[in-house]
């Protein structure tokens, strides 16, 4: 079964996996903590790590259930097909959401384009590239999620 991506309507994607699951549809909404400030408080909340999206992991047949469920709009798309989720992209992102958010790095001496995989943290045995290296940090493209990391050199 593959993983796609559910458009949701703004501030619905926790409603929408809920509705979801409850009507047998294996979904993921990963989610982040925060805190949040009013005038007159502050409050530790659980927001969605993606604004308007979710995950559900289903046969390609039975895409439509999605829609039986208020809330949800369409599928994201790739090239004009239903853009699919690899397990190990998921699998990565449920690891770095539960990893610490402190832990230890060590770095060698790197310069500019030096291709590395990290050994430790959350994106523990993932390839990235040195991007910048500057005095306080580097800067990491981890190619197989697409995204850039930046790693603080203080503590090291």
């Amino acid at each position: 079964m593959n993983w796609y991506v559910v458009y949701t309507k703004p501030k619905w994607e926790k409603k929408v996996a809920e509705r979801l699951a409850a009507i047998g549809v294996v979904t993921y909404c990963p989610l982040v903590t925060q805190t949040r400030q009013w005038s007159d408080r502050k409050k530790t909340v659980r927001v969605p790590l993606f604004n308007s999206y979710i995950f559900v992991q289903m046969e390609e047949k039975e895409r439509n259930r999605v829609f039986e469920v208020t809330g949800a709009l369409r599928y994201l798309f790739w090239l004009g097909k239903p853009a699919v989720v690899r397990n190990s992209e998921i699998e990565s992102i449920q690891k770095w959401l539960s990893a610490p958010s402190d832990f230890d790095v060590s770095l060698d001496q790197w310069k500019k384009g030096d291709q590395i995989v990290l050994e430790s943290g959350p994106f523990a045995s993932q390839s990235a590239v040195i991007q910048e290296v500057k005095q306080n940090h580097y800067i990491l493209i981890l190619e197989s999620m697409g995204c850039v990391l930046r790693v603080d050199k203080k503590g090291i």
